[in-house]
C-alpha cells in the first residue's frame, strides 16, 4: 500500500489546521516586516530616523529569540492548542498597538509583543506540524504552511507601501487586524486537542544544544539570516536612493521579490529531502552573489528586477531548509530543536537589522550590502560539505 506525499491529501480536519497554521504564519510575516515597506513614513511620522526605525524589527526579533527559548518551557503541561491561540492573540494586540501608537516607544512596547507572539508560535510549528499530519507527509506539510510566508513576502510589502500612500501606514496596520482576528477564530476550531507530550525544560534544550552538529548547525542559521536581514531591512533605502525609484516603482520591485518567493517555497519543499545540504550551503552563497550584484546594477532597474527575484526565491527556501534539517536531523527533540532553530534565526534577525542599521546611519547603504555578503559567504563556508551538521 502507498501513500501519497501531498500534503493536501489528508484528512479534512488535518488539512483545515495547517491551513489555519499557514495563515496565521502569513500574518506573522507581514506584521514582523511591514516597517521595511513602511520605514520612511513611519521614520517620518514618529520623528525617528531610518536606522532607529529599522530597530522596530530587531526588538520584535529580541523578544521572538527569549520567546522561541523559554515558551515550551513555561507552557509546562499546557495543551499545545491553547498556547498556539494565545501566541495568535498577543499578534492581534501587538497590532492594534501599532496602528494605535502615538510615539515610538508605544511603536516598540507593541513590537516586543509582536516578537513574543513570533518566537512561541514558530518555536512549537514544526513539532506541532508532527503530531498533525503522517511522517511522510511532514515535509510538503511544513511546505504548505511556509507557503504562508511566501504568500506574504509576495503580496506584504507591495501592498503595503502602495496603501500607505493611500491610507497611511496606520491604516495599514489597521487592515491587518480582522484578518488576525478571523485565524484566530479559524485556528481555535481547526486545531484538536494537542496535549504536552512531555514536559520541556531549559535542561532538555541545553542537552541538545551540547551535540556538536546541532550548536555548529545554529552557528551556520546566525551567518545566513543575519547576513540576510542586514540587507532585506534596508531595502527600501536602497531603492530609493540607489535605484531611484518612487513609490509605485518600489512596490513593482517588492512584488518581483516577494512572487519569486513562491518558486523558493516549492524548490525547498521539494529538494529538502533529497539535497538538503546542498540547500544550506550554496543558497546563502547565491544570496552574497545577488546582494553584491545589486550594488554594482543598481541602476539598472531591469537588473535589479531579476536580481531581487534571485533573491526572494533564496529567502523563501531558507527556512523550509533549515526546518527540514530539524526534522530530518534532531526529529527525536523537535520542541526543543525547533526552539533553539527559531531562537537563532529571531537572534541573527535582530543582530542583522542593528549591524545593518549602524552602518546605514554612520557609513552609508554600500557598507550595510557588502556587510551582508560577507556574513552570507561566511555561512556557506561553515555549512561546507554537511557532514559536520549531520547526526
Amino acid at each position: 500500500m502507498t501513500t501519497s506525499s501531498d500534503p493536501l491529501d489528508q484528512p479534512a480536519s488535518g488539512r483545515g489546521a495547517v491551513l489555519s497554521m499557514s495563515l496565521c504564519v502569513a500574518m506573522l510575516i507581514a506584521s514582523e516586516f511591514m516597517p521595511v515597506s513602511l520605514l520612511t513614513p513611519i521614520a517620518d511620522s514618529l520623528n525617528a530616523s531610518d536606522g532607529q526605525t529599522g530597530q522596530a524589527v530587531s526588538i520584535s526579533g529580541f523578544f521572538a529569540v527569549a520567546a522561541s527559548l523559554l515558551v515550551s518551557t513555561a507552557a509546562g503541561r499546557l495543551n499545545r492548542k491553547s498556547v498556539l491561540l494565545t501566541m495568535t492573540g498577543l499578534m492581534l494586540l501587538s497590532l492594534v498597538m501599532i496602528a494605535a501608537a502615538p510615539n515610538f516607544i508605544v511603536l516598540m512596547i507593541a513590537r516586543a509583543l509582536l516578537g513574543i507572539s513570533i518566537g512561541g508560535f514558530w518555536s512549537l510549528s514544526t513539532a506541532v506540524i508532527m503530531r498533525l499530519v503522517p511522517a511522510d507527509r511532514v515535509s510538503g506539510s511544513l511546505a504548505l504552511m511556509f507557503a504562508g510566508q511566501a504568500t506574504a513576502a509576495a503580496f506584504a510589502a507591495p501592498v503595503g507601501s502602495y496603501l500607505g500612500e493611500v491610507i497611511g501606514w496606520r491604516g495599514v496596520f489597521w487592515a491587518l487586524v480582522p484578518i488576525v482576528a478571523l485565524d484566530l477564530l479559524w485556528q481555535a476550531v481547526a486545531l484538536p486537542s494537542l496535549p504536552a507530550q512531555e514536559s520541556q525544560s531549559l535542561g532538555s534544550m541545553w542537552r541538545v544544544l551540547r551535540r556538536p552538529y546541532v550548536s555548529r548547525a545554529l552557528i551556520a542559521v546566525l551567518f545566513t539570516f543575519s547576513g540576510a536581514f542586514a540587507m532585506f531591512t534596508y531595502l527600501r533605502p536602497f531603492l530609493e536612493t540607489v535605484s531611484g525609484v518612487g513609490v509605485q516603482m518600489l512596490s513593482v520591485m517588492l512584488l518581483v521579490l516577494g512572487c519569486a518567493g513562491f518558486i523558493g517555497t516549492f524548490l525547498g519543499g521539494r529538494l529538502t529531502n533529497g539535497h538538503l545540504m546542498a540547500l544550506l550551503r550554496y543558497l546563502p552563497l547565491a544570496m552574497a552573489a545577488a546582494t553584491l550584484a545589486l550594488l554594482g546594477f543598481g541602476h539598472v532597474l531591469s537588473l535589479v528586477a531579476i536580481l531581487l527575484a534571485v533573491w526572494g526565491a533564496i529567502n523563501t527556501a531558507l527556512p523550509i531548509s533549515w526546518m527540514g534539517w530539524v526534522t530530518q536531523e534532531v526529529g527525536d527533540a523537535p520542541e526543543a530543536a525547533g526552539g533553539l532553530m527559531v531562537g537563532a534565526i529571531q537572534l541573527a534577525i535582530l543582530l542583522g537589522a542593528t549591524i545593518g542599521g549602524a552602518l546605514l546611519d554612520h557609513v552609508g547603504i554600500s557598507a550595510t550590502f557588502i556587510c551582508s555578503a560577507i556574513l552570507l559567504g561566511v555561512a556557506g563556508a561553515i555549512v561546507g560539505s554537511g557532514r559536520a551538521l549531520r547526526a
